[in-house]
């Protein structure tokens, strides 16, 4: 397990998927991050890479050529080197060295890099084309937060409060059977309160949102989420029994879920990113905790 802290912060990363695990705020005491209870979804951040969602029949095309890839893609399933750290800082890196071309046809290199600032967390991405031809793909965040996150709260106490990009308009997504729909334009941008049927159709998606606040009605803590240029983001809990999980996912996607009218090719595919030979993309998203 690697350790970063400063004054603010102390945060846990595991080298398998390079996910976050933990983050204890260090002023007052609070865990922000849900645990991985299997009960519920046993996972807390993991990095979706190649595919951000679901693929219509958990398949895709290229090149006159059919691959499996299950939901959310393989990189939260393997292990990290730890290229470098520091007291508030952690890098690691996955090079792909043909070990994931059954899957998914193109050689990359991965970094994922935990910078801590304040009482702040900034992940920045950068993904490497090592092939000499032009590859297709998605990467996308999915941390879980602890709520309520004090014993005297309730789900209920909780609210999301969502800024959009300016210039822009907002999207919202549905998903039937884990697959995109468009619902149109959405121009309500009042805080949604958090109710157990709330996730009961699955995830809430929209496009251009440049910040998500979970704050509660009870206390000053909660959690803000700056995603400034990423094109979609979804809201996620686990709706199970007709009640929500204790847990609320934001998270910042460059992709997204098939939808039920694609081709199938991946590169028609809704929301794919398109990287040049020997190029690099880079994002970074930065989360608040107070």
């Amino acid at each position: 397990m690697i350790q970063i802290e400063n004054d603010w912060l102390q945060v846990e990363i595991n080298r398998h998927g390079a996910e976050v695990l933990k983050v204890k705020h260090k002023k007052n005491g609070l865990d922000y991050m849900w645990p991985g209870d299997p009960a519920y979804w046993g996972r807390v951040s993991p990095v979706l890479f190649p595919i951000v969602g679901r693929l219509k029949d958990d398949r895709y095309q290229l090149d006159g050529k059919t691959y499996e890839l299950s939901q959310h893609g393989f990189l939260r399933d393997v292990d990290f080197e730890l290229e470098e750290q520091t007291t508030t800082e952690a890098s690691f890196s996955f090079e792909s060295a043909g070990r994931c071309l059954h899957v998914y046809p193109f050689d990359f290199k991965a970094m994922i890099r935990y910078r801590l600032y304040e009482d702040s967390l900034e992940v920045h991405w950068e993904i490497v084309n090592e092939n000499q031809e032009e590859m297709y793909f998605s990467i996308g965040a999915h941390p879980a937060f602890r709520i309520p996150l004090l014993e005297n709260e309730t789900i209920g106490d909780y609210s999301l409060h969502l800024v959009p990009a300016d210039d822009k308009q907002v999207m919202e997504y549905g998903l039937t059977d884990a697959l995109i729909r468009e619902k149109g334009s959405f121009d309500d941008l009042s805080p949604i309160v958090l109710t157990d049927s709330l996730f009961a159709n699955d995830a809430l998606i929209y496009s251009h949102i440049d910040q998500i606040t979970l704050a509660s009605n009870q206390s000053q803590h909660g959690v803000e989420v700056s995603l400034i240029g990423f094109p979609f983001v979804g809201i996620w809990s686990k709706y199970t029994d007709g009640k929500i999980a204790p847990f609320i996912c934001i998270e910042p996607w460059y992709g997204i879920a098939d939808t039920y009218v694609t081709t199938g090719n991946l590169k028609e595919k809704l929301g794919i990113n398109q990287l040049m030979p020997k190029q690099s993309f880079q994002a970074k998203y930065e989360i608040k905790f107070t």
